[in-house]
Parts: C-alpha cells; sequence; structure tokens
C-alpha cells in the first residue's frame, strides 16, 4: 500500500464521496466539489485523487449497470472504505488538535503595519 498521508484535495474528494454515497462517481463528484468550494475542479484531478486513494485503499470502487442513457456504458462507482474513514478521522482531529491550540491573537494584523 502506498503512503497514507491524506492531501487537502483527496481529504475534501473523500468527503465527496461520503456525502454522495450511492451516487458517488466521477462527474457527481466533480459536481458537489464545485459546489462544496465554488472552484472549478477539472475532471481529470477528481479521476486521479479517486485512483491514488484506491491505491491507499482509502477508497473502493465497482460498476453500475449499464443504462442506454449513458449508451451502455456504466458508472464507476466509488465508496469510502473503513481506512478511508479513518484517515478523515485523523485529519479532523489533527485540524481540531491544532486549530485549538491558536491564540486569539496569532490572526490579528498588527505586525503587518
Amino acid at each position: 500500500m502506498k503512503g497514507t498521508y491524506l492531501g487537502e484535495f483527496e481529504e475534501i474528494v473523500l468527503l465527496a464521496v461520503a456525502i454522495l454515497y450511492d451516487q458517488a462517481y466521477g462527474l457527481a463528484i466533480k459536481k458537489e466539489l464545485e459546489k462544496q468550494t465554488g472552484r472549478t475542479i477539472s475532471i481529470g484531478a477528481v479521476h486521479a485523487a479517486c485512483n491514488r486513494m484506491q491505491d491507499k485503499n482509502f477508497l473502493e470502487a465497482s460498476y453500475s449497470e449499464a443504462t442506454s442513457k449513458r449508451g451502455g456504458k456504466r458508472k464507476k462507482l466509488y465508496k469510502v472504505t473503513v481506512e478511508g474513514q479513518k484517515a478523515l478521522t485523523a485529519a479532523r482531529e489533527l485540524r481540531d488538535r491544532m486549530w485549538s491550540q491558536v491564540s486569539g491573537s496569532a490572526f490579528q494584523s498588527n505586525f503587518l503595519t
């Protein structure tokens, strides 16, 4: 298994997959990310991130049934694995722990003047 480090983009992709649950396929993930972040996301970036996270065992994939609406093509559906859930929980705990240690004055702009 590759490294278990979870980058920011991978984290939000995992969260989008969890939000979409049984409808998490490439284009739906892209649209959810764009809705949540307000940024344009390329489908290639989504596919690359999903492939990396499959290699890390954070996501698993299966295929839907073929439909005439999609010209007989099947959707590749993603699901967060137990390892993916652990990685998300660890990332959240780290962020929460660090945020709790930030002083209220840390973001005052006095030092900029």
